[in-house]
């Protein structure tokens, strides 16, 4: 499961322009909450997967900045500009120094021109695995005025043809091929946490009318998600709270199973002990009590 940890409103630049606030990307957003988390843990070192928004050259040399805390994982254009690092300059030398040397081969043109390309099995969306071929090449991106960023690129095709061919890169350079598709991949996730919010908790759903209502719905919907797993991992396993709802092709516990289980949790050691007349619940019967602890910890 992807738990959302920062959350950060983005605004579009017509917005921002109207309230005579500075626009930023969403690139430039992430680059400052990724700054923040590691500052906030000094001894930890991330990876992140980002989709085409933030497969970017700014994104990129922001990761290259920080490669001992940091690496980038993403999609990139196929017809990327690549070009080898800038010759050594020799004695003095008159002028400017050169920022870039020799032109390269884009990812698509280096793909055209591969006979023969490598065949593996890698983990795909969902956790499934896929047969896919790959050509992959380490090289120097490039951005006038932005300097070269050192990339490891990857081009990938699946063979069962249900996803179209595409090219991710890594900022780390020593990632293997596998590693990168793998990593992005995960990606998943997220999408999983965004479809269990909208069936569980009412993202995007806000009846809110006020400013302020709707701007802090989303983020208190984030990290109530993130609360109810904690929550959940945190009850012993053997605890008389844990339920789980049987349906078919279930294999693992899902997230109406934790939100069920928290609520009976917080219904009986809360709610019921700390309110006024919550102990009489206990003088009914244990069928009554156990219907109505169905109704409360399975509405939606």
């Amino acid at each position: 499961m992807a738990l959302p940890l920062l959350l950060a409103l983005y605004r579009d630049q017509k917005t921002n322009s109207n309230e005579g606030r500075r626009h930023r990307t969403p690139a430039q957003v992430m680059c400052g909450l990724l700054s923040l988390l590691m500052h906030w843990f000094p001894e930890r070192k991330f990876a992140f997967a980002g989709d085409n928004t933030y497969g970017s050259h700014e994104m990129a040399r922001f990761a290259y900045r920080h490669r001992k805390r940091l690496t980038l994982v993403s999609k990139i254009v196929r017809d990327a500009n690549f070009y080898e690092p800038p010759p050594q300059r020799i004695g003095k030398v008159c002028g400017r120094p050169r920022v870039n040397g020799a032109p390269l081969p884009s990812p698509e043109e280096v793909v055209s021109q591969t006979q023969i390309r490598k065949r593996i099995k890698v983990r795909w969306y969902g956790g499934g695995w896929r047969n896919v071929e790959v050509v992959s090449g380490a090289s120097h991106w490039f951005k006038s005025g932005k300097g070269l960023v050192p990339i490891r690129w990857v081009f990938v095709r699946d063979l069962d043809g249900t996803h179209r061919d595409e090219y991710f890169f890594s900022t780390d350079t020593k990632m293997s091929v596998s590693e990168v598709i793998e990593m992005y991949g995960g990606r998943w996730n997220v999408e999983t946490t965004f479809q269990e919010m909208r069936a569980h908790l009412g993202l995007e759903t806000t009846r809110g009318w006020h400013r302020n209502t709707v701007l802090r719905m989303a983020p208190s919907l984030f990290a109530l998600y993130t609360i109810v797993i904690v929550v959940y991992d945190t009850m012993p396993r053997t605890s008389r709270y844990l339920q789980t709802r049987q349906w078919g092709g279930e294999n693992c516990v899902t997230f109406s199973d934790m939100i069920i289980s928290v609520r009976h949790y917080l219904w009986i050691n809360w709610v019921f002990e700390r309110t006024p007349n919550g102990a009489d619940v206990q003088k009914l019967s244990k069928p009554i009590r156990k219907l109505l602890h169905f109704g409360l910890t399975q509405a939606a």
